[in-house]
């Protein structure tokens, strides 16, 4: 049995927010998606994760993004993506 967490959820968030104006970092996301594991390594040596037009490598240790493509394209200058473990299915 495998001990790699079989969903995230990917927040692409804006780098620079200035005043969120007490909105939460996950309500300041302009885009999230709930990735699956494909059972496949990425070209990064991490797990690759995808779903809803993102393919993620995701380090399982520290939970963070090593690479990621947004719809088929690299993630826009200005967008940094956090992770969060998704409730199963």
């Amino acid at each position: 049995m495998s001990t790699l967490p079989r969903r995230y959820e990917i927040l692409l968030v804006p780098e620079h927010v200035e005043d969120r104006g007490g909105a939460s970092v996950e309500d300041s996301a302009v885009r999230s998606a709930v990735v699956e594991a494909t059972g496949r390594t990425g070209s990064s040596g991490y797990p690759r994760y995808e779903g809803h037009g993102l393919a993620a490598d995701i380090d399982p240790e520290t939970r963070t993004v090593e690479a990621l493509l947004v719809d088929g394209r690299e993630l826009d200058y200005g967008l940094t993506a956090l992770v969060r473990t998704a409730p199963e299915a």
